[in-house]
């Protein structure tokens, strides 16, 4: 006799479950966010019983259950698979974790299905590796593999979305290194609902995720993004995973950043950059050196600032246009800076530095489609506003980089001294920093500002 399906209430946010709908969920507090869903019927030990055919062989799954004390643990590191690829091992942390479970989004058109391709078939001439594609057929994989002169003799492949018939034919090819493609079209006979449903995502995720760890197979799952640029399906979809890395690049342009949003074998909001070529995603070695391509005469407006990408700087273009509006209310756009914090800055400028730009629309740009997430650009924003509003040309030579506060003082940031190195190297000469990362020993050529208030600073460029 079937036993009946069970009905939940699941939150898109959370992930928790309740009996029955609620217009607010208790977990999280979000609003209108349940979700009904068909569970089917306990499958516990059907889920069991595939697992111990797909383990059979891997040396990985054995003692997973037995307990241990904390201190009888083995510290040794565990050996990380390079990807063949230097910008994607520095956003993994140094390469792929054996048992690891990898996330990577990203807005359709990105490049994710071509940068796992790549990868895929360069380590499968070393290692056994597995591409899933439930999205494509295997002779649209293999054309793209072929326009981009990739060694395919190697790689296996398979069509499937089935969950449990995938982790039963990994189970006996056994591969080092699996790519599904994508989480989204992935589906369980057990689940009564539609793919791509809260359900489906995650319960297919969590059962590759527990066929991951413990088989020890570097897993890879593509997912896609939402119209605002988040990844689809439930939040505890980034919970079971161990690394989400997100392919970032507009249409218009040929690069592609791939940041690291959580990763628990290496360092978070790490950056990636990669050019697109007929060839595929090619890495880029010397990221400032393409952010930094400038126009022969520069226009009032536009400063040069470094900002922190996970364990290295980044030399990027900031420039800012202030014009009379035409409206009661002005404008103000920021592109690729947190706009409240642009507002916070205006004010400030007014009350410690005596520019009044109130009456004024004021539009900032970051070059290259980078999006600075720390406050180490704050000092440059406002000169950059300054030095547009009166019409004054900044050095071609000059680089800023400061946190403002509230009553004007400015703020030390990290890693000052890597950031003018980083400079210096790019050929800048003159740097206004915060007096605390004033340099400890010279660096040849650079001559270095320090201040302690924006009052200085304007006063530095002789905008005061």
């Amino acid at each position: 006799m079937s036993k009946k399906s069970k009905t939940a209430f699941v939150c898109n946010e959370c992930g928790a479950d309740y009996t029955k709908w609620a217009g607010q969920c208790g977990a999280c507090g979000a609003w209108n966010s349940l979700s009904e869903v068909r569970l089917g019927p306990a499958h516990s030990d059907s889920r069991a019983a595939n697992f111990t055919a797909a383990q059979s062989g891997y040396a990985g799954a054995a003692g997973q259950g037995r307990v241990q004390k904390l201190s009888e643990i083995d510290l040794s590191e565990l050996p990380r698979i390079p990807t063949n690829a230097s910008e994607l091992d520095r956003v993994l942390g140094g390469g792929l974790v054996p048992g690891s479970v990898v996330l990577i989004g990203g807005h359709p058109g990105a490049g994710k299905s071509t940068v796992l391709l790549q990868t895929l078939c360069h380590l499968s001439q070393k290692l056994s590796a597995l591409y899933v594609t439930g999205e494509e057929s295997l002779q649209q994989v293999a054309m793209r593999a072929k326009r981009l002169g990739l060694p395919a003799d190697h790689l296996q492949m398979l069509s499937e979305t089935n969950v449990e018939q995938i982790c039963l034919t990994a189970g006996e090819v056994k591969p080092r290194v699996m790519v599904v493609d994508s989480i989204q079209v992935m589906h369980m006979a057990e689940v009564q609902s539609a793919p791509g449903s809260v359900a489906q995502v995650r319960e297919s995720a969590a059962y590759l995720t527990r066929f991951a760890k413990q088989t020890g197979t570097a897993m890879i799952l593509v997912g896609h993004v939402t119209k605002d640029g988040t990844l689809a399906g439930p939040k505890v979809l980034e919970h079971i995973i161990d690394c989400s890395i997100m392919l970032e690049g507009t249409h218009d342009s040929r690069f592609r950043t791939l940041r690291a949003h959580k990763n628990r074998f290496g360092a978070v909001n790490e950056l990636g950059v990669f050019a697109m070529t007929e060839q595929g995603l090619k890495e880029v070695s010397n990221p400032s050196a393409i952010f930094l391509q400038r126009a022969e005469e520069i226009a009032a407006g536009s400063v040069v600032t470094s900002v922190w990408e996970g364990t290295r700087p980044l030399l990027v273009e900031l420039q800012a246009l202030v014009d009379d509006s035409s409206l009661g209310n002005p404008r103000r756009v920021a592109v690729g800076l947190d706009h409240n914090r642009l507002n916070m800055l205006l004010a400030v400028l007014h009350r410690h530095g005596g520019v009044l730009v109130g009456d004024q629309d004021v539009f900032i740009n970051v070059v290259g489609g980078v999006k600075v997430m720390e406050t180490s650009a704050d000092l440059t924003l406002l000169m950059a506003v300054v030095s547009s509003f009166r019409n004054r040309i900044l050095d071609r030579d000059l680089m800023i980089f400061g946190e403002v506060g509230l009553a004007g003082e400015i703020r030390p940031v990290p890693s000052g001294q890597e950031r003018l190195r980083e400079a210096a190297k790019h050929g800048f000469r003159k740097a206004i920093v915060p007096a605390a990362n004033r340099l400890k020993t010279d660096i040849e050529g650079m001559q270095v500002v320090p201040v302690k208030t924006l009052a200085e600073a304007l006063n530095a460029l002789d905008m005061g």
